[in-house]
Formats: structure tokens, sequence, C-alpha cells
């Protein structure tokens, strides 16, 4: 079964950086698409990132662009997130997901979740 262990979440002040790491095992993982959602309190959950099998033809939220990355490592099984330019609002539960189909990126698709990592940005 698909694994999906999140890292790399933490406290920094508004305008710092972080950069979230997934660990991924159960599947071929260079076949998959990956993304990566937030949730904060009292709100849903939110797409941020997503990228495909290959690791290049990258899609994000409008709220993120310029500012995050996301980037895979297929020989480790990772894929990562690079956040720089931290605002209080990017404040949530970060959640690594993949797609429950090869060869496809489509948001409706992810349907594998990792239990999240907090991320905490104080102005």
């Amino acid at each position: 079964q698909v694994q999906l262990v999140e890292s790399g979440g933490g406290l920094v002040q508004a305008g710092g950086s972080l950069r979230l790491s997934c660990a991924a095992s159960g599947r071929t993982f260079s076949n998959y698409a990956m993304g990566w959602f937030r949730q904060a309190p009292g709100k849903e959950r939110e797409f941020v990132a997503a990228c495909k099998w290959s690791g290049g033809d990258a899609n994000y939220a409008d709220s993120v662009k310029g500012r995050f990355t996301i980037s895979r490592d297929n020989a480790k099984n990772t894929v990562y997130l690079q956040m720089n330019s931290l605002k209080p609002e990017d404040t949530a539960v970060y959640y690594c997901a993949q797609s429950r189909i090869m060869w496809v990126l489509d948001l409706n698709a992810f349907a594998f979740w990792g239990q999240g990592t907090q991320v905490t940005v104080s102005s």
C-alpha cells in the first residue's frame, strides 16, 4: 500500500523559507504525479502545487506562484516543496499527495495522502 511521510515543517518568521520533503513508498514512484495541499484551521483543504511523474511541467496555486517550487527526485522516491517569502497566511498543515492513476496529472485523481506537517509563519 502507498505510504507518504512528510517532514520539514516548523515555525518561521514572515519572509523566511522552509523546504518540505515527502518520502513515498508502496508503488513505482516515477509513474505518478505528486502534489502538495494545505489545510488551515476552519478552512477546507486547498491545492498548492503539483508536478508530473517526470518532475517537469509543474502547476501552482495563484497564491504561491513565484514563491513556492515543487520538485522531485525519482531516484529517492521523494517530492519536495521549497517555500520562500513565506507569509502568515501560508500557515497550515501541509499534505503530500499521490495520484491514484499513473501518468495522469488531475487534481481529482489525488487519492493517497500523508499525515501532514505543520507550517507556522509568524508576523
